[in-house]
């Protein structure tokens, strides 16, 4: 299978002219210039990827993909892999976290299933993309064949396609598979020449015991795949079935001009391949929130992020980005339906 265009080709720059517009929008609003703080620069922001000085997120598209990973056969969760697939039958169920904030939020919510150790029957909501039952065990071998890191790049890209042809202007990628913290610290270990001890966190509850053990395995992992920080070798060696897709939805809705809500740690992970394989993409996201996964910071860092919310938050699914949402509707709304000192009749700053 051919990797996708979006991972060939630069993603457009956003609108310079429309950012400019928003910029001086800001200035005439009935509030002291930078009053609004982060709320004013968001509106800028999407200004520019909207191409357009009243910017908006709606419809938001939220798409959560969901894989197993082998390396959780060296004991680097706290919970079985059988969680995986209950976890999808609970997103279509409308159970989870991220499924209550998509109802809550107006939010349309897909699910897409690309492997999984245990059974995950037809379920509405839920699109089944299957590349395997799980990843290979990246401490041992190369976690992704060739043929399946394609598989999972196209499964994401098809995802931003399928929200480019739903009109969304704002995308939301979740993650859920047992194991995929192991996967997204040995990927930014491997793009950012970071050790284990610095990004291994806890996961889904590790006592300090497991997080050593966890670090251990990283290092091996490491230790096998060598120096290559190619992003494509990277991810094939070792990445997730639904961290490859997330770097493939980042990437095509980059390509497509919609902009990128990023999650936490896993999400976080996802967005260092794409950017370290297209840099332009970087200007498609805002960041959601500080994890407590350790890693995050790290890696937030390296992409220059800073995020909108700290929570303490470490669920995954989207739901930190979830979360933030209200904020990016918040500087639209402000910056659309406030009035300028015009049009209230309110003197302006005086001059000096």
């Amino acid at each position: 299978m051919a990797l996708p265009q979006s991972w060939l080709a630069p993603p457009p720059a956003p609108s310079a002219e429309h950012a400019a517009l928003a910029a001086a929008r800001q200035q005439v609003l009935t509030k002291p210039p930078g009053s609004l703080g982060q709320l004013e620069q968001l509106a800028i922001t999407l200004a520019a990827l909207n191409g357009t000085d009243r910017p908006t997120v709606d419809p938001v598209r939220m798409v959560v993909f969901a894989g197993d990973h082998g390396v959780c056969a060296e004991g680097v969760s706290a919970f079985p892999q059988e969680v995986t697939a209950q976890m999808v039958a609970n997103f279509a169920g409308g159970g989870a976290a991220i499924s209550v904030m998509a109802r809550e939020l107006g939010a349309s919510l897909e699910v897409v299933n690309l492997g999984t150790v245990g059974e995950v029957p037809m379920l509405p909501g839920v699109i089944h993309q299957i590349i395997g039952p799980s990843t290979a065990n990246m401490a041992e071998k190369s976690a992704l064949g060739t043929g399946q890191v394609a598989a999972a790049l196209t499964s994401g890209d098809q995802a931003a396609e399928r929200s480019a042809n739903a009109g969304c202007r704002l995308f939301i990628g979740g993650d859920m598979g047992i194991g995929n913290t192991t996967s997204a610290a040995a990927l930014a270990c491997a793009l950012l020449d970071l050790p284990p001890e610095r990004l291994v966190g806890p996961g889904t509850g590790l006592d300090s015991e497991g997080v050593t053990r966890k670090a251990r395995v990283v290092s091996k992992a490491l230790a096998r795949h060598g120096d290559d920080r190619n992003a494509l070798s990277v991810l094939t060696s070792l990445g997730g079935f639904e961290i490859a897709a997330l770097t493939g939805a980042i990437l095509g809705c980059a390509a497509r001009k919609i902009p990128v809500l990023v999650d936490g740690f896993i999400v976080s992970a996802a967005a260092l391949v794409a950017v370290s394989q297209q840099p332009g993409a970087r200007d498609w996201l805002m960041f959601a929130h500080r994890s407590a996964e350790p890693g995050h910071d790290a890696v937030l860092e390296a992409l220059d992020a800073t995020p909108l919310l700290d929570l303490g938050m470490r669920l995954g699914e989207g739901s930190g980005a979830a979360v933030a949402l209200p904020l990016l509707r918040a500087a639209c709304a402000l910056h659309n339906n406030m009035a300028s000192f015009a049009d209230a009749g309110i003197s302006g700053k005086s001059g000096e």
